[in-house]
């Protein structure tokens, strides 16, 4: 009769773990594959050496090339999203684009690219914009309006070249 406490495992699933220590003759006896003397063959030695030098701790951290940014990312969106989300004479603004889903931060501000094709006037206020993004905006007919603080710089920036001409 099979009961709980008969229940064995199948002879192959079941592989013993190798004792050692045990005496020479199982194979693994005397100085049981630590070696002799030294930190390494008593009991503790083994954890306490990587502590000590700080050239293995750096040699096991992951070394990733190149430089990655700090600086926030604007939400960015393609000329495409708004042809197919927007009617046309629509004013877009990062609320509306938020609203549609297109983006999910607003607070690193919004960049328009040129991805697609535009076919309807739009008036369209982002903090960035593609050059041909905006060329493309304005020969459909509609308007890209730079806001927020990115565009008092970029007047500041403009002012202060037609000073040094």
């Amino acid at each position: 009769m099979l009961t709980l406490h008969n229940l064995q495992p199948e002879k192959k699933q079941a592989r013993r773990k190798k004792r050692v220590g045990r005496g020479n003759a199982s194979g693994k006896g005397t100085y049981s594959t630590r070696g002799i003397k030294g930190q390494r063959s008593r009991s503790g030695g083994k954890s306490g050496l990587t502590a000590r030098s700080i050239r293995s701790y750096l040699l096991r951290i992951p070394k990733t090339r190149g430089f990655q940014s700090q600086r926030p990312k604007p939400a960015c969106v393609n000329i495409k999203d708004l042809q197919n989300n927007f009617e046309n004479g629509a004013t877009i603004n990062a609320r509306t684009l938020l609203k549609a889903g297109l983006i999910s931060d607003i607070s690193h501000g919004v960049k328009i690219l040129s991805l697609g094709t535009l076919s309807k006037k739009l008036t369209v206020e982002a903090e960035f914009f593609s050059a041909s993004a905006q060329d493309k905006i304005t020969k459909a007919g509609g308007q890209a309006v730079v806001v927020g603080k990115p565009a008092i710089k970029k007047v500041l920036k403009q002012a202060k070249n037609k000073q040094d001409a």
